[in-house]
């Protein structure tokens, strides 16, 4: 059944099955027919692709079923998923799709599916259309639909490289050397094609040829999947470290001491660029991050914005807030004058011209907001997700400055304590959209009422999860 490949965010599967080109021509038929008529029946949609070996056939599969439906294709080759958000605008493309699967295992295969203005395609704003359209097509020979739609090649790469460079501002005015792990996925050729030649930037990188087999798992939120930065960064003397995920849409950075950078610490550090670009605008942030964000934002004199998880609830967020800036504890990084979409480019881009101006290291720059200590992100099994969070919040949230619900529970006692502790701490508990797991984040002023919150909450909220 091709209803088993679509998510909440995207298509994803493991190629040929339960996901293959048959499903894909669907998938391009559906979201052409989802794009026609939001755009009155005409247009060009965008279509590239990673560096899986399933992606040429795959994306070629998709493009016919595009094509089928009656739009015209323009095809990008092999990009960065980044390069979607910046082309649909700049090509005046109608919607377009990456194919990917981010940083899932290399025989997994995917599209992420963006209509005009590079506006997210998720369950609830469109995907579920697709899916109705491409089940409507279950057991039909996919190669039957003749192509009624053109198809074009277009090389994107030096107008979506003056795009991000014009983020690094200012200039370098002295020597930086960055360390990149690329993950043998496409941070190998968005290095290649944006960063390499900048004046006064030194570059050394690993894993950057596209392989069938990684040296390690694209994914820079696991932490093991950080040390070949970590490492390489003191080793070489670096003054900053990126690891791109598999299709490079998100980086995470490391300090000149191997020190990983907590993606909210970087959007509390990196507020005050867009505040000063675009003053008066609101910054948004994950609900999960560091209060520490939040208090910087509001000392900006800007108003700070709390999103769901999720890079469909944040780019909306930040879209309706008309903010400048956003920041996820996932590496993912949004900016408004980016289409209001995430860029692991743009990150490392704002990143760079910080620092290059700046007579501090890196480390210096981020330790002031690595203030409070956290629990990280830390999953539960459990069978009752709805019950338990509805027991914290009754349990919890008695004398609370905050309890809400935007994502599963916030409990905010920052100012004061609930169930006999000591004030100076908050949490959250969200519930797995797939699995019976919860997930909690939790930070206080101090580690001891760090510890004390664990404590309470950490019998309530099931077995930990082993490998989550």
């Amino acid at each position: 059944m091709i209803s088993k490949v679509f998510k909440a965010y995207d298509v994803r599967a493991i190629y040929p099955e339960p996901l293959g080109e048959d499903d894909a021509w669907k998938i391009g038929f559906g979201t052409a027919e989802l794009l026609k008529r939001e755009n009155g029946g005409v247009g060009k949609v965008v279509v590239s692709r990673d560096h899986r070996p399933a992606a040429p056939s795959m994306a070629g599969s998709l493009i016919a079923g595009i094509r089928a439906a009656g739009c015209d294709v323009i095809d990008l080759g092999k990009c960065d998923t980044s390069v979607q958000y910046f082309a649909i605008p700049h090509l005046d493309a109608i919607g377009g799709v990456q194919c990917t699967a981010s940083h899932n295992p290399i025989e997994y295969i995917g599209f992420k599916i963006s209509r005009a203005g590079a506006k997210p395609v998720g369950q609830g704003t469109g995907l579920d259309e697709i899916e109705a359209i491409a089940q409507k097509l279950e057991g039909e020979d996919a190669k039957c639909g003749g192509a009624t739609g053109s198809l074009d090649e277009h090389d994107i790469w030096g107008a979506y490289a003056a795009h991000i460079r014009a983020f690094l501002q200012p200039k370098l005015t002295k020597p930086v050397k960055l360390f990149v792990d690329c993950c043998n996925g496409m941070g190998t050729t968005l290095l290649e094609k944006v960063f390499n030649g900048i004046e006064n930037l030194e570059i050394k990188a690993i894993n950057d040829t596209y392989t069938d087999q990684w040296a390690h798992e694209p994914n820079p939120l696991v932490e093991e999947n950080m040390v070949p930065t970590q490492e390489g960064v003191t080793a070489t003397g670096s003054a900053l470290g990126a690891c791109f995920d598999g299709d490079a849409d998100r980086c995470m950075l490391v300090d000149e001491k191997g020190q990983l950078c907590g993606c909210d610490h970087l959007t509390a550090w990196l507020a005050d660029v867009f505040v000063k670009k675009d003053p008066g605008k609101p910054i948004v942030y994950d609900l999960r991050s560091s209060k520490v964000v939040e208090e910087t934002i509001k000392a900006l004199g800007v108003e700070p914005v709390r999103a769901k998880v999720g890079h469909v609830n944040i780019k909306k967020s930040l879209r309706d807030s008309d903010g400048s800036f956003g920041g996820e504890l996932s590496g993912h990084f949004y900016f408004k004058d980016n289409s209001f979409a995430d860029s692991g480019a743009i990150l490392l881009a704002v990143a760079l011209g910080v620092l290059g101006s700046s007579d501090k290291p890196l480390s210096g720059l981020i330790d002031p907001y690595r203030k409070y200590p956290q629990s990280g992100e830390r999953n539960f099994e459990n069978e009752d997700k709805q019950g338990t969070m509805a027991k914290c919040k009754e349990i919890f949230g008695q004398g609370a400055d905050l309890v809400d619900e935007l994502d599963g529970v916030t409990v905010d006692c920052w100012s004061g304590g609930g169930k006999g502790l000591p004030g100076g701490y908050w949490f959250n508990v969200r519930a797995s959209n797939t699995e019976p797991l919860l997930r909690l984040n939790a930070e206080a002023k101090d580690q001891a009422t760090l510890d004390a919150l664990l404590a309470e909450l950490k019998p309530m909220l099931g077995t930990p999860a082993v490998g989550h």
